[in-house]
C-alpha cells in the first residue's frame, strides 16, 4: 500500500493552436476563407501572439474552444476526481476499480493529516484494515467462484475515496481558462488546486498568448470577488475596488 504523489504529463495538445486560433477569430470579421488566413497567419507568428493575447484579455473566447489539451494524471484521489468531472466540458478516462484489482492499492495522504504523527499513524491504519478486508472479500467470492471483474466490481465498495486513481483529462482552452479561474483560487480544495497550479504551468508554457494571465479569477479581475469573509487578501476587495474608480 504505498503512498502515490501527484504526476500531470501533457500528452497532446493542438498543432499550429496559434494559427487556428488567429484564423478562427479573424473569420467571424473577414469575407476572406479561413484556410487562407490560417496558411498566411503562419508568417509572423510574433503579431499572431499579440493578436492573440488581446483577444483572451477582452473575452472573446469562443475561438478558443477549437485548440484542446490532453493530459495523464496520476497521484490523485477518488475525491479529486469526483470534484475534477464536475467539470463537464471535457473528456475523462478513468482507471477502473472494476477491471484493476485493488489488492494493492496506493493512497493520497492530506496534509493536514501527513503533518500530524498520530493522525497519519491512524490514517495508515484505517487504510490498512480496508485493504485487508478488501482482500478478504475477494477470497471468499472466489471461494464461491466469483473472480475477476465479477469480483471486483462489488469488493471495491469497501474502498476509500484516499484511494489512488489515474486519468485521462482533455479540455479545451477556453474550459481550461475556467476550470484555472475557479481551482486555481486559493479557496479551491487542496487537490484539485495542486492539479491545476500544475497544470497551468504546463500549459503558460505550451500557449503563453492564451495562458500567460491565466489562474485564479483575481488574476484577470485584479481584485477578490470572493468578498471579506473569504478573501485571502492577495487583491482588494470587489467593492473597495468600484468605490475607488467612482
Amino acid at each position: 500500500m504505498p503512498e502515490k504523489e501527484l504526476k500531470v504529463k501533457l500528452l497532446s495538445s493542438t498543432p499550429d493552436a496559434l494559427s487556428l486560433i488567429y484564423a478562427a477569430c479573424r473569420q467571424c470579421y473577414s469575407a476572406e476563407f479561413a484556410g487562407d488566413i490560417f496558411e498566411k497567419a503562419k508568417e509572423d507568428s510574433g503579431k499572431m501572439a499579440e493578436f492573440i493575447t488581446k483577444i483572451a484579455a477582452s473575452g472573446h473566447e469562443s475561438p478558443l474552444e477549437h485548440v484542446k489539451f490532453t493530459f495523464a494524471v496520476q497521484g490523485v484521489s477518488r475525491a479529486l476526481t469526483h470534484q475534477l468531472v464536475r467539470h463537464r466540458l471535457a473528456s475523462y478516462s478513468q482507471q477502473s476499480q472494476r477491471y484493476v484489482k485493488e489488492d494493492n492499492f496506493s493512497f493520497i495522504v492530506p496534509p493536514t493529516i501527513k503533518k500530524d504523527p498520530e493522525a497519519l499513524k491512524e490514517y495508515e491504519d484505517v487504510l490498512g484494515r480496508i485493504q485487508k478486508g478488501y482482500n478478504r472479500l475477494l477470497h471468499l467470492l472466489k471461494s464461491k467462484g466469483i473472480v475477476g471483474e465479477k469480483a471486483n466490481q462489488d469488493a471495491r465498495f469497501v474502498l476509500p475515496q484516499g484511494s489512488e486513481t489515474k486519468i485521462v483529462i482533455t479540455m479545451n482552452a477556453r474550459e481550461l481558462l475556467h476550470f484555472f479561474s475557479l481551482r486555481c483560487c486559493s479557496r479551491a480544495q487542496w487537490e484539485i488546486k495542486a492539479l491545476a497550479d500544475k497544470m497551468l504551468v504546463i500549459c503558460k508554457k505550451e500557449l503563453p498568448a492564451v495562458f500567460s494571465k491565466a489562474g485564479a479569477k483575481c488574476e484577470a479581475l485584479e481584485y477578490c470577488p470572493e468578498g471579506k469573509k473569504f478573501t485571502c487578501g492577495r487583491y482588494p476587495l470587489k467593492k473597495d475596488v468600484i468605490k475607488e474608480s467612482r
